[in-house]
Protein backbone atom coordinates (compact mmCIF):
# COMPACT_ATOMS: atom_id res chain seq x y z
CA UNK A 1 0.00 0.00 0.00
CA UNK A 2 0.93 3.52 -0.72
CA UNK A 3 0.03 6.88 0.53
CA UNK A 4 1.49 10.44 1.13
CA UNK A 5 1.08 10.54 4.80
CA UNK A 6 0.64 8.06 6.93
CA UNK A 7 -2.10 8.95 10.35
CA UNK A 8 -1.18 7.09 13.26
CA UNK A 9 -4.41 7.88 15.35
CA UNK A 10 -8.00 8.22 14.17
CA UNK A 11 -9.16 10.43 17.27
CA UNK A 12 -9.71 14.09 16.27
CA UNK A 13 -6.55 14.96 15.49
CA UNK A 14 -6.03 12.07 13.19
CA UNK A 15 -9.22 12.77 11.32
CA UNK A 16 -9.28 16.35 11.28
CA UNK A 17 -5.20 16.10 9.45
CA UNK A 18 -6.94 13.62 7.31
CA UNK A 19 -9.89 15.95 6.14
CA UNK A 20 -7.29 18.87 5.51
CA UNK A 21 -4.91 17.05 3.76
CA UNK A 22 -7.53 15.75 1.62
CA UNK A 23 -9.07 18.99 0.16
CA UNK A 24 -5.70 20.44 -0.06
CA UNK A 25 -5.46 17.64 -2.62
CA UNK A 26 -2.86 15.44 -0.36
CA UNK A 27 -3.61 11.41 -0.09
CA UNK A 28 -3.77 9.97 3.52
CA UNK A 29 -4.65 6.61 5.17
CA UNK A 30 -5.65 6.54 8.96
CA UNK A 31 -4.53 3.79 11.01
CA UNK A 32 -6.82 3.50 14.65
CA UNK A 33 -5.76 0.68 16.89
CA UNK A 34 -9.78 0.81 18.94
CA UNK A 35 -12.72 0.22 16.93
CA UNK A 36 -14.92 3.15 15.62
CA UNK A 37 -17.58 2.52 18.16
CA UNK A 38 -15.21 2.94 20.78
CA UNK A 39 -13.68 5.48 19.87
CA UNK A 40 -16.73 7.49 19.15
CA UNK A 41 -17.92 6.62 22.72
CA UNK A 42 -15.18 8.27 24.81
CA UNK A 43 -16.45 10.84 26.71
CA UNK A 44 -13.47 14.35 26.65
CA UNK A 45 -14.02 17.78 26.17
CA UNK A 46 -16.76 20.01 25.61
CA UNK A 47 -15.35 23.73 24.81
CA UNK A 48 -13.79 24.93 21.39
CA UNK A 49 -12.22 27.75 20.85
CA UNK A 50 -13.35 30.54 18.55
CA UNK A 51 -10.32 29.52 16.43
CA UNK A 52 -11.14 25.98 16.48
CA UNK A 53 -14.98 26.47 15.58
CA UNK A 54 -13.42 28.65 12.27
CA UNK A 55 -10.74 26.04 11.49
CA UNK A 56 -13.62 23.33 11.54
CA UNK A 57 -15.82 25.45 9.61
CA UNK A 58 -13.09 26.03 6.98
CA UNK A 59 -12.85 22.29 6.59
CA UNK A 60 -16.50 21.91 5.98
CA UNK A 61 -17.20 20.41 9.20
CA UNK A 62 -19.50 22.81 11.06
CA UNK A 63 -22.70 22.17 10.49
CA UNK A 64 -23.86 20.18 13.68
CA UNK A 65 -21.67 22.77 15.67
CA UNK A 66 -23.47 25.36 14.31
CA UNK A 67 -26.89 23.89 14.74
CA UNK A 68 -26.43 22.22 18.24
CA UNK A 69 -23.09 23.80 19.79
CA UNK A 70 -23.78 26.75 22.47
CA UNK A 71 -22.06 29.74 22.18
CA UNK A 72 -20.92 31.25 25.21
CA UNK A 73 -19.94 34.64 25.16
CA UNK A 74 -18.00 34.00 28.91
CA UNK A 75 -17.49 31.80 32.08
CA UNK A 76 -18.27 32.40 35.79
CA UNK A 77 -15.52 32.26 38.54
CA UNK A 78 -16.75 31.17 42.70
CA UNK A 79 -14.85 31.87 45.94
CA UNK A 80 -15.80 32.97 49.21
CA UNK A 81 -19.91 32.26 48.77
CA UNK A 82 -20.13 34.70 45.71
CA UNK A 83 -19.61 34.30 41.94
CA UNK A 84 -18.18 36.90 39.73
CA UNK A 85 -18.63 36.66 35.51
CA UNK A 86 -15.89 37.37 33.03
CA UNK A 87 -17.51 38.60 30.44
CA UNK A 88 -15.64 37.17 27.13
CA UNK A 89 -17.44 39.37 24.28
CA UNK A 90 -16.94 42.45 26.42
CA UNK A 91 -13.73 42.48 26.45
CA UNK A 92 -11.81 40.55 23.73
CA UNK A 93 -14.55 40.14 21.75
CA UNK A 94 -14.16 36.38 21.20
CA UNK A 95 -16.34 33.96 22.32
CA UNK A 96 -16.08 29.64 22.74
CA UNK A 97 -18.72 27.06 21.61
CA UNK A 98 -19.68 24.21 24.42
CA UNK A 99 -19.83 21.05 21.94
CA UNK A 100 -18.42 18.13 23.15
CA UNK A 101 -15.69 15.92 21.20
CA UNK A 102 -17.39 12.91 21.25
CA UNK A 103 -19.63 14.87 18.95
CA UNK A 104 -16.62 16.40 17.09
CA UNK A 105 -15.21 12.77 16.77
CA UNK A 106 -18.45 12.16 14.82
CA UNK A 107 -18.77 15.02 12.49
CA UNK A 108 -15.21 14.34 11.69
CA UNK A 109 -15.80 10.18 10.86
CA UNK A 110 -18.75 11.51 8.60
CA UNK A 111 -16.94 14.10 6.77
CA UNK A 112 -13.76 11.56 6.05
CA UNK A 113 -16.90 9.16 4.63
CA UNK A 114 -18.28 11.50 2.98
CA UNK A 115 -15.02 12.03 0.82
CA UNK A 116 -14.02 8.41 0.94
CA UNK A 117 -11.10 9.10 3.53
CA UNK A 118 -9.19 5.84 4.33
CA UNK A 119 -9.18 5.27 8.05
CA UNK A 120 -8.45 1.47 8.84
CA UNK A 121 -10.00 0.79 12.82
CA UNK A 122 -8.87 -1.88 14.29
CA UNK A 123 -5.35 -2.10 13.22
CA UNK A 124 -2.95 -4.06 14.97
CA UNK A 125 1.22 -3.90 16.40
CA UNK A 126 1.61 -0.34 14.35
CA UNK A 127 5.04 -0.30 13.76
CA UNK A 128 7.22 3.21 12.37
CA UNK A 129 9.99 2.21 10.33
CA UNK A 130 12.96 4.48 8.83
CA UNK A 131 11.50 7.86 10.21
CA UNK A 132 15.28 9.15 9.37
CA UNK A 133 14.98 8.50 5.75
CA UNK A 134 14.04 9.61 2.84
CA UNK A 135 11.24 6.66 2.58
CA UNK A 136 9.74 5.70 5.79
CA UNK A 137 7.33 2.76 6.27
CA UNK A 138 4.68 1.73 8.78
CA UNK A 139 3.38 -1.91 9.43
CA UNK A 140 0.48 -2.65 11.28
CA UNK A 141 -2.00 -6.05 11.60
CA UNK A 142 -5.48 -6.40 10.32
CA UNK A 143 -7.68 -9.43 10.53
CA UNK A 144 -4.53 -12.03 11.24
CA UNK A 145 -2.52 -10.70 8.52
CA UNK A 146 0.24 -8.01 8.35
CA UNK A 147 0.31 -5.09 5.91
CA UNK A 148 3.03 -2.33 5.02
CA UNK A 149 2.41 0.98 3.90
CA UNK A 150 4.94 3.19 2.46
CA UNK A 151 4.31 7.20 2.71
CA UNK A 152 6.46 10.10 2.52
CA UNK A 153 5.50 11.75 6.03
CA UNK A 154 4.07 10.14 8.95
CA UNK A 155 1.93 11.94 11.35
CA UNK A 156 1.65 10.70 15.04
CA UNK A 157 -1.87 11.37 16.50
CA UNK A 158 -1.94 8.52 18.36
CA UNK A 159 -2.22 9.94 22.03
CA UNK A 160 0.14 9.96 25.07
CA UNK A 161 0.24 6.12 25.06
CA UNK A 162 1.03 5.35 21.65
CA UNK A 163 3.65 4.15 19.63
CA UNK A 164 4.77 7.31 17.40
CA UNK A 165 6.38 9.30 20.05
CA UNK A 166 8.58 6.09 21.19
CA UNK A 167 10.39 6.33 17.75
CA UNK A 168 12.05 9.15 18.52
CA UNK A 169 15.40 8.55 20.31
CA UNK A 170 15.95 8.70 23.87
CA UNK A 171 19.00 10.98 23.17
CA UNK A 172 16.88 12.98 21.04
CA UNK A 173 13.43 13.64 23.13
CA UNK A 174 12.98 15.68 26.19
CA UNK A 175 10.00 15.11 28.07
CA UNK A 176 8.54 17.69 31.12
CA UNK A 177 5.76 16.61 33.18
CA UNK A 178 3.84 17.49 36.44
CA UNK A 179 1.82 15.41 37.78
CA UNK A 180 -1.07 16.75 39.91
CA UNK A 181 -1.88 15.50 43.62
CA UNK A 182 -5.86 14.75 42.51
CA UNK A 183 -7.91 14.15 39.81
CA UNK A 184 -11.73 15.16 38.98
CA UNK A 185 -14.75 12.98 39.99
CA UNK A 186 -16.91 13.41 37.04
CA UNK A 187 -20.81 12.93 36.45
CA UNK A 188 -22.82 13.24 33.25
CA UNK A 189 -26.93 13.34 34.12
CA UNK A 190 -29.72 14.06 31.96
CA UNK A 191 -30.67 17.69 33.77
CA UNK A 192 -30.70 21.01 33.34
CA UNK A 193 -27.49 22.81 33.58
CA UNK A 194 -27.46 24.58 36.43
CA UNK A 195 -26.13 28.11 34.82
CA UNK A 196 -26.33 28.49 30.96
CA UNK A 197 -22.70 28.93 31.05
CA UNK A 198 -19.86 26.97 33.30
CA UNK A 199 -18.89 27.83 36.64
CA UNK A 200 -15.95 27.37 38.04
CA UNK A 201 -15.44 26.96 42.00
CA UNK A 202 -12.95 27.80 44.58
CA UNK A 203 -13.61 26.09 47.90
CA UNK A 204 -12.07 25.29 50.92
CA UNK A 205 -13.53 21.54 50.16
CA UNK A 206 -12.26 21.61 46.94
CA UNK A 207 -12.59 22.53 42.97
CA UNK A 208 -15.32 22.17 41.29
CA UNK A 209 -17.07 22.66 37.69
CA UNK A 210 -20.18 22.97 36.53
CA UNK A 211 -20.71 22.01 32.73
CA UNK A 212 -23.41 20.88 30.26
CA UNK A 213 -23.25 18.87 27.14
CA UNK A 214 -26.62 20.77 25.47
CA UNK A 215 -29.86 22.02 27.73
CA UNK A 216 -31.01 18.62 28.90
CA UNK A 217 -27.38 17.02 29.63
CA UNK A 218 -25.24 18.11 32.66
CA UNK A 219 -22.01 17.13 32.81
CA UNK A 220 -20.30 18.01 36.48
CA UNK A 221 -16.77 17.85 38.01
CA UNK A 222 -15.45 17.69 41.87
CA UNK A 223 -11.71 17.44 42.64
CA UNK A 224 -11.05 14.31 44.55
CA UNK A 225 -7.50 12.73 45.90
CA UNK A 226 -6.09 10.27 42.82
CA UNK A 227 -6.79 7.23 44.78
CA UNK A 228 -10.27 7.81 44.99
CA UNK A 229 -12.64 4.89 44.83
CA UNK A 230 -15.70 5.76 43.00
CA UNK A 231 -17.63 2.70 43.88
CA UNK A 232 -17.71 4.63 46.92
CA UNK A 233 -19.50 7.53 45.59
CA UNK A 234 -23.17 6.82 45.00
CA UNK A 235 -25.25 9.39 43.07
CA UNK A 236 -26.27 11.22 46.49
CA UNK A 237 -23.18 11.70 47.87
CA UNK A 238 -21.66 13.31 44.49
CA UNK A 239 -24.25 15.76 44.09
CA UNK A 240 -24.18 16.59 48.35
CA UNK A 241 -20.89 17.16 48.06
CA UNK A 242 -21.09 19.56 44.94
CA UNK A 243 -24.02 21.49 46.45
CA UNK A 244 -21.38 22.01 49.45
CA UNK A 245 -19.28 23.55 47.08
CA UNK A 246 -21.00 25.90 45.09
CA UNK A 247 -22.11 29.37 45.98
CA UNK A 248 -26.22 29.45 47.26
CA UNK A 249 -26.66 31.58 44.06
CA UNK A 250 -26.18 28.32 42.23
CA UNK A 251 -26.59 25.57 44.71
CA UNK A 252 -29.94 26.65 45.71
CA UNK A 253 -30.93 25.81 41.29
CA UNK A 254 -29.31 22.67 41.06
CA UNK A 255 -31.05 19.98 39.54
CA UNK A 256 -30.75 16.53 40.35
CA UNK A 257 -30.86 13.36 38.97
CA UNK A 258 -29.02 9.48 38.19
CA UNK A 259 -26.15 9.64 36.86
CA UNK A 260 -25.66 8.27 33.02
CA UNK A 261 -22.01 8.10 33.32
CA UNK A 262 -19.27 8.51 36.44
CA UNK A 263 -15.77 8.29 35.89
CA UNK A 264 -12.00 9.88 37.69
CA UNK A 265 -9.80 11.93 35.42
CA UNK A 266 -6.33 12.54 36.48
CA UNK A 267 -4.64 15.72 36.21
CA UNK A 268 -1.20 16.36 34.40
CA UNK A 269 0.63 18.75 32.26
CA UNK A 270 3.27 17.27 29.63
CA UNK A 271 5.32 18.24 27.22
CA UNK A 272 7.41 16.19 24.46
CA UNK A 273 10.43 18.09 22.55
CA UNK A 274 10.76 18.05 19.76
CA UNK A 275 7.41 17.46 18.09
CA UNK A 276 9.18 16.57 14.80
CA UNK A 277 12.08 13.67 13.92
CA UNK A 278 13.39 12.98 10.33
CA UNK A 279 9.73 12.09 8.78
CA UNK A 280 7.96 12.07 12.10
CA UNK A 281 5.82 14.82 12.49
CA UNK A 282 3.70 14.71 16.20
CA UNK A 283 0.36 16.59 17.09
CA UNK A 284 -2.02 16.55 19.82
CA UNK A 285 -1.99 14.17 23.20
CA UNK A 286 1.45 12.20 21.23
CA UNK A 287 2.92 15.40 21.90
CA UNK A 288 1.42 17.15 25.02
CA UNK A 289 -1.48 16.70 27.59
CA UNK A 290 -2.60 19.52 29.88
CA UNK A 291 -4.93 19.24 32.52
CA UNK A 292 -8.66 20.41 31.67
CA UNK A 293 -9.36 23.23 33.74
CA UNK A 294 -8.25 25.54 31.10
CA UNK A 295 -10.14 23.43 28.39
CA UNK A 296 -6.96 23.69 25.75
CA UNK A 297 -6.62 20.15 25.13
CA UNK A 298 -8.56 18.92 22.27
CA UNK A 299 -8.22 23.09 20.97
CA UNK A 300 -4.08 22.41 21.18
CA UNK A 301 -4.29 19.76 18.88
CA UNK A 302 -6.77 21.44 16.40
CA UNK A 303 -4.14 24.29 15.98
CA UNK A 304 -1.04 21.40 15.74
CA UNK A 305 -3.36 20.27 12.86
CA UNK A 306 -3.63 23.18 11.22
CA UNK A 307 0.38 24.18 11.40
CA UNK A 308 1.32 20.40 9.96
CA UNK A 309 -1.75 20.49 7.46
CA UNK A 310 -0.24 23.76 6.30
CA UNK A 311 3.15 22.76 6.06
CA UNK A 312 2.85 19.40 4.35
CA UNK A 313 0.75 21.02 1.88
CA UNK A 314 2.98 23.60 0.88
CA UNK A 315 5.78 21.19 0.70
CA UNK A 316 3.53 19.29 -2.02
CA UNK A 317 2.17 22.53 -3.54
CA UNK A 318 5.92 24.36 -3.47
CA UNK A 319 8.71 21.55 -2.96
CA UNK A 320 9.31 23.64 0.09
CA UNK A 321 10.85 22.05 3.53
CA UNK A 322 10.39 25.43 5.40
CA UNK A 323 7.43 24.91 7.09
CA UNK A 324 7.86 21.73 8.17
CA UNK A 325 11.21 21.83 9.31
CA UNK A 326 10.04 25.35 11.41
CA UNK A 327 7.12 23.32 12.82
CA UNK A 328 7.76 21.56 16.09
CA UNK A 329 8.90 24.85 16.83
CA UNK A 330 6.15 26.91 15.79
CA UNK A 331 3.41 24.49 17.68
CA UNK A 332 5.66 24.76 20.60
CA UNK A 333 5.39 28.24 21.13
CA UNK A 334 2.05 27.86 21.43
CA UNK A 335 1.80 24.93 23.49
CA UNK A 336 3.93 26.14 26.34
CA UNK A 337 1.57 29.61 26.49
CA UNK A 338 -1.05 27.01 26.83
CA UNK A 339 0.71 24.97 29.44
CA UNK A 340 1.17 28.03 31.13
CA UNK A 341 -2.46 28.64 31.05
CA UNK A 342 -4.01 25.28 32.10
CA UNK A 343 -1.24 25.37 35.38
CA UNK A 344 -2.47 29.05 36.54
CA UNK A 345 -6.39 28.31 36.51
CA UNK A 346 -5.55 24.64 38.29
CA UNK A 347 -3.60 25.99 40.67
CA UNK A 348 -5.68 29.04 41.38
CA UNK A 349 -8.64 27.16 41.38
CA UNK A 350 -8.16 24.09 43.19
CA UNK A 351 -6.75 23.29 47.10
CA UNK A 352 -3.52 21.76 47.45
CA UNK A 353 -3.12 20.18 50.44
CA UNK A 354 0.73 21.23 50.83
CA UNK A 355 -0.58 24.35 50.43
CA UNK A 356 -1.67 24.88 53.73
CA UNK A 357 -4.37 28.02 54.49
CA UNK A 358 -1.27 30.32 53.29
CA UNK A 359 -2.36 28.91 49.82
CA UNK A 360 -5.84 28.91 50.15
CA UNK A 361 -5.72 32.84 50.95
CA UNK A 362 -3.12 33.55 48.03
CA UNK A 363 -5.85 31.69 46.16
CA UNK A 364 -8.97 34.14 47.16
CA UNK A 365 -6.77 37.19 47.12
CA UNK A 366 -6.24 36.43 43.44
CA UNK A 367 -9.69 35.76 42.83
CA UNK A 368 -10.38 39.01 44.87
CA UNK A 369 -8.03 40.92 42.59
CA UNK A 370 -9.51 38.99 39.44
CA UNK A 371 -12.70 39.89 40.09
CA UNK A 372 -12.29 43.77 40.14
CA UNK A 373 -9.31 44.42 37.41
CA UNK A 374 -10.68 44.44 33.79
CA UNK A 375 -6.86 44.09 33.24
CA UNK A 376 -6.28 40.62 34.78
CA UNK A 377 -10.38 39.44 33.16
CA UNK A 378 -8.95 40.60 30.05
CA UNK A 379 -5.87 38.53 30.27
CA UNK A 380 -7.89 35.47 30.97
CA UNK A 381 -10.30 35.86 28.47
CA UNK A 382 -7.77 36.40 25.51
CA UNK A 383 -6.41 32.98 26.64
CA UNK A 384 -9.49 30.86 27.47
CA UNK A 385 -10.65 31.87 24.01
CA UNK A 386 -7.62 31.14 22.04
CA UNK A 387 -4.59 32.98 21.13
CA UNK A 388 -3.91 34.22 17.68
CA UNK A 389 -2.48 31.31 16.08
Amino acid sequence: MRTKVAIIGGGPSGLFLSQLLDLAGVESTVLEVRSRDYVMGRIRAGVLEQGSAESLRAAGVSERIVHDGFVHEGINLAFSGGMFRIDFAGLVDRTVIVYGQTEVQKDLFAARDARAGIVIDEADDVRLHDVESDAPWVTFRKDGLEHRIDCDFIAGCDGSHGVSQTAIPGQVLRTFERVYPFGWLGVLSETPPVNDELIYANHERGFALCSMRHEALSRYYIQCPIDTDIGDWDDDRFWDELRARLPPAASDGLVTGPSIEKSITPLRSYVAEPMSFGKLYLAGDAAHVVPPTGAKGLNLALTDVVYLSGAIAEFYEHGSTAALDGYSDTALRRVWKAVRFSWWMTTLMHRFADGGEFGFRLQEAELDYLSSSAAAQRALAENYTGLPL
